[in-house]
């Protein structure tokens, strides 16, 4: 089944430049102190009971002052206090009016100045409040990949909700990754890097300094600062996944990253210089797509690791999860090749998507369409790993050398289960998803999903304890 939608084609959000008109500035401010009257922020709950407890302390002082004015006698400053000069009706509305407005003053005050450190300039309290309650609301994703594909993948999704997960590959023996690598013994942070920075709540400064890359001539040369942060934190914290998580307190991210293990683990391949020739294996990520020819089938060595077990957690809990976009080989099924981690996705109810490239990439996938993608994964993990395949349908010139559309299957094609097909392009990158049009096309298909997910009834640590 083929489904056809321009649907998920959503513009970004305009910055608004001009500057409002002097009339409308309380007009705005009235609509912004309304907002606080919303559901869901949960604030009226606790200024009601903030209310509440300043109303029992102005009866207390009642008491008290009618205790003193019946033991007194006539006082002058106690009937100023007291209004006495005025009805009844009326001192109690003037001095309830003054304490509530009061009150809410000073709530709204104190807010504003403990949130100032996290608002951007120009942005009301009420409002940062309003979308941290949206995104805390927001579905359980996890994403499954690595490179420059998961990163565009969670720069989408970062704003339909905070409960983000990216789990990536630790294969990588190439750049600065491998560097790194090679010296301390650590897993490769450069894909952990790209997605915390992706999923960074303000990608300034801060994270433009995270994805600097040294180009001097020296021991620094081609090693980035955020992949030293981390290998630093990693040292101070004791591991590298609580070094990860210190990573992502300093860059504020919305969600979280995980590695798929903390295993040192190798990606080795079987790749055919020419059809029908005999398989040569390579061992090492940054040299399978070098050699050319059509890749067989990728290994990890060694082939069975552990799964990183806050991993597995995120997994069985998701409501979504997403595999892909990325390097088909040395990115995507490198996570999967984790047999916890296949086992665990399986076992999960949530709902399962892959997500295609829209472009070949050479000395991985040359000549692939979809159908091709997918019967890679099915070599490698077996077949109804997913519900449902994502891909671009529209075909754009641009593309780097080398590289060719991924295409729909023809009409002879048959792919196992659905197909949703929409305009996934970046218009300046041909070659890349574009994150807005991605995330709001796999929302809308989460959103439209209906009825519980079809799964076997096993407990899913006897499924995984199955792989082992």
């Amino acid at each position: 089944m083929t489904v056809n939608s321009n649907s998920g084609i959503v513009d970004p959000v305009k910055l608004a430049n001009e500057q409002p008109p002097a009339n409308g500035k309380s007009e705005d401010g009235f609509r912004l102190f309304l907002r606080w009257m919303e559901p869901g922020l949960g604030v009226k709950r606790w200024i009601g009971l903030m209310v509440l407890g300043t109303a029992l302390i102005g009866l207390g002082l009642a008491y008290f002052l009618l205790d003193i004015y019946r033991t007194s006698g006539y006082s002058p400053w106690l009937d100023v206090v007291t209004l006495r000069a005025l009805p009844r009706w009326l001192r109690a509305l003037l001095l309830g009016t003054s304490g509530i407005s009061l009150l809410l003053l000073s709530v709204f005050r104190l807010n504003r100045a403990l949130l100032a450190p996290f608002l951007r300039p120009g942005r009301h309290v009420v409002e940062a409040v309003a979308e941290h309650r949206r995104l805390e609301r927001g579905p359980k994703i996890v994403a499954i990949g690595g490179g420059t594909g998961l990163s565009t993948l969670l720069r989408g999704l970062k704003v339909h909700t905070s409960n983000l997960t990216a789990i990536v590959t630790v294969a990588d023996d190439g750049g600065s990754s491998g560097r790194i690598r090679r010296t301390l013994g650590l897993p490769p942070p450069g894909d952990v890097r790209n997605c915390l920075a992706a999923l960074s709540d303000d990608e300034d400064l801060l994270t433009q300094l995270f994805q600097y890359r040294f180009t001097q001539e020296g021991d620094l040369e081609g090693h980035t600062f955020g992949n030293l942060f981390i290998a630093a934190l990693a040292g101070v914290k004791g591991s590298f996944d609580r070094g990860i998580l210190e990573a992502g307190r300093v860059l504020a991210i919305r969600g979280r990253v995980l590695p798929a293990t903390l295993v040192n683990v190798a990606l080795a391949a079987d790749k055919s210089p020419v059809v029908d020739a005999r398989a040569v294996r390579i061992e090492g990520e940054s040299l399978i797509p070098e050699m050319p020819g059509r890749i067989r089938q990728v290994y990890l060595e060694p082939n069975d690791p552990p799964a990183f077990p806050e991993t597995l957690h995120a997994i069985l809990n998701a409501d979504m999860i997403v595999i892909g976009p990325g390097s088909l080989y040395t990115s995507v099924i490198p996570n999967l090749l984790v047999p916890e981690i296949t086992a665990a996705i399986r076992a999960s109810r949530a709902f399962k998507v892959y997500v295609c490239n829209v472009a070949t990439q050479p000395g991985e996938t040359d000549g692939y369409d979809c159908l091709e993608h997918q019967a890679a994964l099915d070599l490698h993990v077996g077949r109804g790993l997913v519900e449902m395949m994502v891909i671009n349908n529209r075909l754009q010139n641009g593309l780097p050398q080398g590289s060719f559309p991924v295409r729909e299957p023809g009409e002879g094609g048959a792919i196992a289960g659905p197909l949703y097909a929409t305009d996934l392009i970046d218009e300046k990158r041909a070659w890349r998803h574009d994150s807005a049009k991605l995330a709001r096309a796999l929302m809308d298909l989460l959103e439209e999903r209906t009825g519980p997910l079809e799964i076997a009834a096993l407990d899913h640590r006897e499924q995984i304890s199955g792989l082992n």
